[in-house]
């Protein structure tokens, strides 16, 4: 999440993907609608007037006269500035006069020259059409820098957390979801964009409708769920209304993730903003109402997580996996096996103890290239890691391709597997 400071400008619209990831532009080889082109700023052909106006409005631009019916004038936010101090941006309001792709040329240059920050995040917006998250925490004033910092990381940390708590909850409804889904969820991720977070107290990040509208919709629900469980509980002591979040995408990653953002804070506040060019999605207000939380609600949070935790059940599986390591601590009897998982559950390893005859079979399968099939119960305990009661241990058939592959990782860790299989 954190380059050096020319990297701000890397894609021309002053955000970092997280975590190093790309541009959505970049990642899928094509320009969406009104992507950047070398410039730096959309193309006006491709720009609606309406949603410019509408992302303006959004980020306290100021909307100050006009032509009625032809343009309006827009000044940043913040006092009035003395003139020539600030920009001004005309923008037309349809596109059916002949001078309003100029006017929106125009406009667009002016917005990516702007010294104001709203400014380059109306213009991530247009390039991609984004719902936009923000987080906001409060917390007291220090020495001028002092806080930048460790703020800014703690912010950029919990936020992620929470994106990623709102993939998971997309992919399944559960109160732990452990290493479960954890890969499809973090693909979920991969095109969104995070705004730079000065002091370390306000981020924004931009989720792609094409790509992360379920993300978006799913964590409105899961926040909205958790701040009414959260109440209840603290009115009533009971955790059932936490019970019932789960089907809103409440989950123990959820509550850690609002743990951490809220630790160390006065509170901290999350508020969503529908992306105006692909409209308000099914089933949700227009305007959703920012969430809070504080300090207050940290022992209802910590309860329920760790309750989610407690109450998650064992999952009856079968898994296909390449056995990728084998222990024992003597030349006979039964072994420890970690597997990657091929199928059968959402998990990329396994880990599991069979007995002498099961760990000679799944050693026989490695040599030639062959994954194995097995039987058991995936425990919560673990976070979803560890396959206990096995049974039905049989190698299985893969294509040319995948078996080349499965013998090339034999030979590369040749000596590392033989110590194993012997004990030594």
């Amino acid at each position: 999440m954190h380059r050096p400071p020319e990297a701000y400008d890397a894609h021309g619209d002053g955000a970092v993907p997280p975590a190093g990831r790309p541009h959505p532009a970049e990642s899928t080889g094509q320009r969406p609608d009104a992507s950047p082109p070398p410039g730096g700023t959309p193309d006006p052909a491709r720009v609606d007037p309406a949603v410019l106006g509408a992302l303006l409005a959004r980020h306290g631009w100021q909307r100050r006269g006009g032509a009625a019916g032809r343009y309006s004038r827009w000044t940043p936010p913040g006092p009035p500035a003395p003139p020539g101090g600030a920009t001004s941006l005309l923008v037309p309001d349809t596109t059916a006069f002949p001078d309003s792709e100029d006017l929106l040329g125009e406009a667009l240059t002016a917005l990516a020259r702007s010294a104001a920050p709203s400014a380059r995040e109306v213009l991530v917006s247009l390039a991609v059409p984004s719902d936009e998250i923000r987080w906001r925490r409060e917390v007291p004033e220090e020495p001028a820098g002092a806080a930048g910092w460790t703020g800014a990381e703690r912010l950029h940390t919990a936020a992620r957390q929470i994106l990623l708590a709102g993939a998971l909850a997309v992919r399944a409804n559960t109160g732990y979801h452990g290493a479960r889904h954890r890969r499809r969820a973090r693909a979920a991720l991969d095109g969104m964009l995070v705004g730079p977070a000065p002091g370390g107290r306000e981020l924004t990040a931009f989720v792609p409708v094409a790509s992360g509208r379920a993300v978006a919709v799913r964590l409105y629900q899961a926040l909205h769920a958790t701040r009414e469980a959260v109440d209840y509980q603290r009115a009533t002591g009971g955790f059932d209304a936490f019970d019932t979040a789960v089907g809103a995408g409440v989950s123990r990653e959820l509550t850690e993730a609002v743990v951490a953002l809220v630790q160390g804070s006065e509170g901290a506040r999350i508020a969503l903003e529908w992306a105006p060019a692909a409209g308000t999605p099914e089933g949700c207000p227009d305007r959703p109402d920012p969430v809070e939380f504080s300090p207050g609600d940290l022992p209802a949070l910590r309860r329920a997580g760790a309750r989610y935790l407690r109450d998650e059940p064992a999952v009856t599986v079968r898994i296909t996996g390449a056995v990728v390591r084998m222990r024992r601590s003597a030349p006979r009897g039964a072994g420890i096996v970690r597997l990657r998982v091929l199928a059968g559950a959402e998990v990329p390893h396994v880990r599991l103890e069979l007995d002498e005859e099961a760990y000679r079979i799944a050693g026989h399968a490695h040599l030639v290239g062959l994954p194995i099939r097995v039987e058991g119960r995936l425990e919560s305990r673990g976070g979803f890691r560890r396959l206990t009661r096995t049974s039905h241990v049989v190698p299985v058939q893969v294509d040319d391709a995948e078996r080349d592959r499965l013998m090339k990782s034999l030979q590369e860790n040749v000596d590392q597997f033989e110590e194993a299989c012997t004990g030594e």
